[in-house]
């Protein structure tokens, strides 16, 4: 039997790990000469470490360890703002075709995660 909730996991950390990439190249071409390169690398470790630090004690989806406790709507807002920046970011790297499918990708796999996004909203 398929366990969705696997499935749809991994499609998350796809789905992060391509935001930062997004952002890091976005970041990358912001820059000149060696800013270039400082903001390639600081952009994406920023974003990493704030979607890392703050979180929901005994999220399910995560370690369950909250370095930073916050609401589950306030963890909520904290990835859909991540999710748009790569969105937003992924616009202006490529022809927005490339950031509608990103989006439709997030947005199915909150979807999917209905679950989840009830236990968040309910803590």
């Amino acid at each position: 039997m398929i366990n969705v909730n696997s499935i749809n996991l991994g499609v998350r950390f796809l789905l992060e790990c391509t935001s930062l990439i997004t952002l890091g190249v976005w970041a990358y071409v912001q820059g000149e000469g060696l800013l270039k390169w400082v903001l390639a690398l600081a952009v994406p470790i920023l974003s990493a470490v704030i979607w890392g630090v703050f979180a929901v004690p005994d999220d399910p989806s995560r370690s369950g360890n909250a370095p930073i406790p916050v609401s589950g709507l306030m963890r909520l807002l904290l990835e859909l703002a991540f999710f748009a920046s790569a969105v937003w970011a992924l616009t202006a790297l490529q022809p927005p075709l490339f950031a509608y499918l990103f989006g439709i990708v997030v947005l199915l796999h909150y979807l999917v995660a209905y679950q989840r996004l009830a236990w968040l909203l309910r803590q």
